[in-house]
């Protein structure tokens, strides 16, 4: 069976995210991350090579990645979750944010809320904006390629922010927040328990476009190969209270709208 059960469903519109492991085959993970070391221009073997931080590798449609992210067990927890065929399949994956182990800090290590569709400036990704409809994303996707333990600057999520962000977003309506304005609103929100995207190569976070969440330094000693695309949606999520059969993503909006 592929169907995520009813706790997972439970635990995502709750916490809002969950985790899938063996989303995908460890062998397409192999062979995905020996793309990214290419792309990344550092020898895997030759650690002083390794001088960044961070590396962040565009979108990739090399077939291994697009296997990733459209295995039965995905495409029918995107159907349970965003509702059945509003949802884009992926043809690539993007970005690649790679984290290397070193003395130099990471600079992007903020809280903040995934923008979905584009200000004023398209191509001032801190002008883009998120609404209470979570016009264009359905979902944030963490795919990881690599082995991830608590000191390989796993991905931390704040539990159950999203609900915290749907009361933020429901009184801006259609026109929502950018980025930056959601941003600087993260610091007066409820503290919420710190989860970790930890896992084996192979496992996928799937969680809700409004979730709070942060990246890491690296404590560790072997680089992490992750993605972090959106799931895109095909319609604007529906809100209405006197609707039935709202989705997962829906319920979980409308319990932070009731906050």
């Amino acid at each position: 069976m592929n169907q995520l059960t009813a706790p997972q469903i439970d635990r995502f519109i709750e916490d809002g995210c969950i985790k899938i492991e063996n989303a995908f085959p460890k062998e397409i993970a192999d062979e995905c991350r020996a793309i990214l070391w290419k792309a990344s221009g550092c020898d895997q073997l030759n650690p002083a090579t390794w001088t960044q931080p961070v590396i962040r590798i565009g979108e990739l449609a090399d077939l291994p990645f697009k296997m990733a992210a459209n295995t039965p067990i995905l495409k029918a927890a995107f159907d349970q979750l965003a509702g059945k065929n509003n949802w884009q399949p992926r043809v690539s994956l993007g970005s690649f944010p790679l984290r290397f182990p070193g003395k130099l800090p990471a600079m992007d290590t903020g809280w903040h809320v995934d923008a979905s569709f584009p200000g004023e400036n398209v191509s001032d990704y801190l002008q883009w904006r998120i609404n209470i409809y979570s016009r264009g994303r359905a979902l944030l996707m963490l795919f990881l390629f690599s082995d991830v333990s608590e000191k390989d600057a796993p991905t931390v999520i704040r539990a159950g922010s999203h609900q915290d962000v749907a009361k933020i977003l429901y009184p801006e309506g259609e026109k929502g927040l950018s980025f930056m304005q959601l941003a600087q609103k993260i610091p007066g929100l409820p503290e919420r328990e710190e989860l970790l995207a930890t896992g084996m190569a192979g496992t996928v976070y799937l969680c809700h476009p409004f979730i709070v969440h942060a990246a890491q330094q690296h404590q560790g000693t072997l680089p992490k190969f992750m993605a972090q695309p959106p799931l895109l949606s095909n319609r604007d999520f529906n809100i209405d209270l006197d609707k039935e059969d709202h989705c997962p993503v829906e319920i979980a909006i409308m319990n932070g709208m009731k906050k």
